[in-house]
């Protein structure tokens, strides 16, 4: 078996050749692009995060400007990155930092992990990266890599399969390059030991990788048990006011699209409707969605205080809300 220090070196020679150095939050190693950029990563590919990050960093450039904003702005900004979970944790945490610490992010595992949204991994990429301090990582692409070098026979979202994975992740990581080693394993597992039709020819640790020799990178990581996933459905109500404008409310901070703007919902249709919509269909991980939009009669009676919410200008459409994805997609297709 290969060595921590072969293992790491030999990661880290593959990195200084073939690695990606040339990232936007690579230009900029501070704590708070190191954070933003990975909690953006968290479940979403690097090709559709890059546009978001220069976006949002052009708009918030340090943590203190992320803490005064409002919230719709953030959400607004994030509209189509989806877990909108992320976004609201990135904004409690700025404001965390700049009113409790002066903008400055804490220099240990436990004191980032406490707060808002930042987990084990995600921590340790934040110090390793920014900090050079020593911490492993566990993210998918650090699971994937090490659970077909170890030959890892279980799903690795099992807690004993989770807590060996960390155990190796801790062995290999290095003492020194530790910001460039945390970086090269995530491109290993991005470029190289892919979900499908992995390049190990070309990977640093294919002579010493279990799964390889045994002819089973196909089928590990062991995948996910399948689990039947519920249909839910929904109908969102569109009323129109004279001059093209639709009516939108905001969702409570906690559940899903928590924070954002959207249609209100209904589980019947009204006596006052004028016709139904295509359906819309939209996934979560858990479930998937099926929403009838319907086009309803606003009675004269309908007030705007009567509840929180605003009228939507269709061929203006305000540039601070949150939007959840498919309402996005449905009052564009209304203009």
């Amino acid at each position: 078996m290969l060595s921590s220090e072969a293992f790491s070196q030999a990661v880290l020679n593959w990195f200084d050749e073939h690695g990606r150095h040339d990232l936007p939050w690579q230009t900029n190693k501070s704590p708070y692009y190191t954070w933003v950029s990975e909690i953006m990563l968290q479940q979403t590919q690097v090709s559709t995060v890059i546009p978001y990050f220069l976006r949002f960093t052009d708009t918030f450039p340090d943590v203190h400007a992320l803490a005064k904003a409002p919230l719709d702005q953030v959400l607004h900004l994030w509209t189509g990155l989806g877990y909108y979970a992320r976004a609201r944790n990135l904004h409690k945490t700025a404001q965390i930092l700049s009113q409790e610490r002066d903008g400055v992010f804490p220099s240990t595992l436990d004191e980032m992990e406490a707060l808002p949204g930042i987990g084990r991994s995600t921590a340790g990429a934040i110090l390793s990266i920014s900090m050079g301090v020593r911490a492993p990582i566990l993210d998918g692409n650090v699971k994937r890599v090490l659970a077909r070098f170890y030959a890892i026979d279980e799903w690795p979202g099992t807690p004993n399969v989770q807590a060996a994975l960390w155990k190796y992740a801790d062995h290999n990581t290095p003492e020194h390059r530790v910001g460039d080693y945390t970086q090269a394993m995530m491109d290993l597992g991005a470029t190289l030991c892919r979900r499908s039709k992995p390049a190990c020819l070309l990977c640093p640790i294919q002579s010493h990788c279990q799964a390889y020799a045994l002819g089973r990178t196909h089928e590990l990581p062991k995948a996910r048990p399948k689990k039947h996933k519920p249909l839910k459905t929904t109908i969102m109500l569109i009323h129109m006011n004279e001059p093209g404008e639709v009516w939108l409310e905001q969702r409570p901070a906690k559940g899903i699209w928590g924070g954002l703007w959207s249609l209100p919902e209904s589980e019947e249709l009204p006596n006052t409707l004028l016709k139904c919509l295509p359906v819309i269909k939209h996934s979560f991980s858990h479930y998937d969605l099926e929403i009838t939009p319907a086009l309803v009669k606003t009675p004269e009676c309908f007030r705007v205080e009567e509840a929180k919410g605003l009228w939507y200008n269709l061929d203006q459409p305000q540039q601070s809300l949150g939007l959840a994805a498919p309402v996005k997609k449905l009052l564009a297709s209304l203009r």
